[in-house]
């Protein structure tokens, strides 16, 4: 590919793995773009599901008692093996990477953007947790701005007692899969909410949860930061998602610049032309603004 075009790395959000971005990776590439995805360390490829979902019949509470796998994936390894990703990128593009983060990905992209914001022509959220230095993702969910967040209804057990966040999304409870499709899916059809939750992992590290975040002026605050705002979002209201924009702003200074999708929380399911030409847009935009800067 020409080393001219921007390269998109793509970081889905919890419980999900790359395909997440299925419907988004040929448009961006009809376009000229690339676009590189990954399952991150515990997710996708990666997860481990506890041996008690597989038991027949199912048992509700050994489920909610076992202990996860993958309770020792760390909010590090995320991040390095994204860094990899966007290095990997920045190789093909003269360091033209544009980091998009959905959801809970929101945190391995703000560490991200701190480690290699040389590397970065922008980072991106998708109704993503953007959190100010030293506080966690879990503090920020506790706020009255997501109180109205339908995804900790979705919990099973306790994640202190089992090191992980969980789900059950293979459950056949009709009132627990509508609560999971309000949460995520809200706009996309039965069938299409059937395939991707048939994608999800069960368990999440709680270890993304719990680590503070780690954002600085000096090195995050110096990539344009860009953030989708979907305003039909009931895992992470849009009271919540302008909370974190004010509060980023002005602890780290600079203006978040803002897009907004009348979505639910997955626009790259329900609506991934207009998520994409979102994206390309930021690109241009950013191309601009990189050149408005140069000496």
């Amino acid at each position: 590919m020409s080393a001219t075009k921007a390269v998109f790395v793509l970081v889905h959000g919890g419980w999900h793995n790359h395909s997440a971005w299925d419907r988004v990776t040929p448009l961006l590439e009809a376009n000229g773009f690339a676009a590189l995805t990954l399952d991150l360390p515990g997710a996708g490829a990666h997860a481990v599901a506890p041996a008690s979902l597989g038991l027949r019949p199912f048992d509700l509470a050994a489920f909610a008692a076992e202990r996860s796998p993958i309770a020792g994936v760390t909010q590090e390894e995320r991040t390095q093996a994204v860094v990899k990703l966007v290095k990997e990128a920045a190789s093909l593009s003269d360091g033209k990477v544009i980091l998009v983060g959905h959801s809970a990905g929101g945190m391995t992209v703000s560490a991200v953007a701190e480690q290699v914001p040389n590397l970065l022509l922008a980072v991106v959220y998708l109704a993503g947790f953007m959190v100010p230095n030293g506080m966690p993702l879990l503090a920020m969910l506790q706020h009255e701005t997501l109180s109205s967040a339908l995804a900790p209804s979705l919990f099973v057990g306790d994640p202190a007692a089992i090191g992980a966040t969980r789900i059950h999304a293979g459950s056949t409870d009709e009132a627990y899969r509508s609560l999971l499709k309000a949460s995520f899916y809200g706009d996309v059809s039965e069938s299409e909410f059937a395939h991707a939750a048939s994608q999800l992992h069960c368990d999440e590290s709680n270890a993304g949860a719990l680590a503070p975040s780690q954002i600085t002026p000096g090195r995050f605050g110096t990539v344009p930061r860009h953030y989708i705002r979907c305003t039909q979002d009931r895992a992470i209201p849009l009271t919540g998602q302008d909370h974190m924009i004010a509060t980023v702003d002005g602890a780290i200074g600079g203006k978040t610049m803002t897009h907004t999708l009348e979505s639910s929380h997955s626009p790259f399911l329900s609506q991934p032309a207009t998520l994409s030409k979102i994206l390309i847009d930021i690109h241009a935009q950013s191309l601009a603004q990189q050149s408005a800067e140069a000496p």
